[in-house]
């Protein structure tokens, strides 16, 4: 049974940075690619960020590119989430997922994700 739990949300002071885990269990974390959802009050649930299997392919959203990165333990078996120069905007509630599939490269729709977090919220104050 996979299991995703996320950490390291919480408040945070717009320019401010926080970063965000996801410690995965129940099957080989170094096949499958990971990426980051969040979801605003009121808002579609809306695609953050994708790392490949092995770390070497990221993805990002228009919206935090630049800002945001992502990276993988595939010792630990988790990927974070660094978020630097929070925005208002940012704030939300993320959540790690993990791709259906052990396919390479990443993938920005949540679609290809099968499992899923509890999601942390993340406030960000201005």
């Amino acid at each position: 049974q996979v299991q995703l739990v996320e950490s390291g949300g919480g408040l945070g002071q717009a320019g401010g940075s926080l970063r965000l885990s996801c410690a995965a269990s129940g099957r080989p974390f170094s096949h499958y690619g990971m990426g980051w959802f969040r979801q605003a009050p009121g808002k579609e649930r809306e695609f953050v960020a994708a790392i490949s299997w092995g770390g070497s392919s990221t993805d990002f959203a228009a919206s935090v590119k630049g800002r945001f990165t992502i990276f993988r333990d595939n010792v630990k078996n988790t990927v974070y989430l660094q978020m630097s120069n929070l925005k208002p905007e940012d704030t939300a509630v993320y959540y790690c997922a993990q791709r259906r599939t052990a396919s390479s490269g990443t993938s920005v729709s949540d679609q290809e994700y099968e499992y899923w977090g509890q999601g942390t919220q993340v406030t960000v104050s201005s």
